[in-house]
């Protein structure tokens, strides 16, 4: 189980894990491998967050990053920060800081053939919040590393990208494939511009991304929660 952020409404603090994430969510805490959202990053140096899901998370200074590897995937949770880049610049958008550093040397020491990244602000969105400039960098490094797709939230959503550069210009033999999944429990929004390279888009619909990662290839699947009825499937091969 990964997270895309924002998993306890509406700050992230103990009570609020407690009182909501655990009834639900929390039963599949022992597998789950987590990323903050702004909301999260609501309660001080992610003081619910990391009291919550423990040694998983990697807590260093407030921040939250780690990856582990699956089969043939190699699996990179990262912490895109708080609501407003300039007061976390140091943390996700800048090039040299701490956790910039260990992505790079991370996906350096890779071996794996397949990666997959997940964090909250995605670079793509049609949504309300409209695509976020801090993630570019680290689009970058996973397009130079031949990663193969970025899983984000933050937008109320969900959305599947075709693969494509870090500039937005499609790319079917090295792009990344995008998806914002913002389905997992709180209110939807709408969809008010679509972004080049969009492929499929729904607001009416909460629900889960199930990934089937093979050896070289990956399945795709929307399931929807009961009494609703969109889905989208489809699968990709490794770079």
């Amino acid at each position: 189980m990964l997270t895309a952020g924002d998993n306890a409404y509406n700050s992230g603090s103990a009570g609020e894990f407690s009182n909501y994430y655990n009834p639900t969510w929390g039963r599949h805490r022992a597998i789950t491998h987590p990323t903050p959202g702004n909301h999260d990053h609501a309660t001080a140096n992610l003081g619910g967050y990391c009291g919550y899901f423990g040694i998983v998370a990697n807590c260093q200074a407030g921040y939250s990053y780690h990856s582990f590897n699956l089969g043939t995937w190699h699996i990179i949770l990262l912490d895109s920060g708080c609501s407003s880049p300039s007061s976390c610049a140091d943390a996700f958008s800048g090039a040299n800081t701490l956790e910039r550093i260990w992505l790079r040397a991370d996906l350096a020491a890779n071996t794996q053939p397949c990666t997959l990244a997940v964090w909250h602000h995605p670079l793509f969105t049609s949504g309300e919040h409209g695509n976020d400039s801090r993630s570019a960098g680290v689009w970058g490094e996973l397009y130079n590393a031949n990663a193969e797709l970025v899983i984000n939230g933050h937008d109320h959503n969900y959305e599947r990208f075709a693969p494509q550069t870090p500039a937005g210009v499609a790319d079917a033999a090295r792009g990344i494939r995008e998806f914002v999944v913002g389905t997992g429990g709180t209110g939807l929004r709408t969809i008010p511009s679509v972004q080049p390279n969009s492929e499929v888009r729904n607001a009416t619909t909460h629900g889960i991304l199930t990934l089937t990662l093979h050896a070289s290839s990956y399945d795709f699947q929307f399931t929807p929660i009961a009494g609703q009825s969109f889905t989208d499937a489809g699968s990709g091969a490794c770079h």
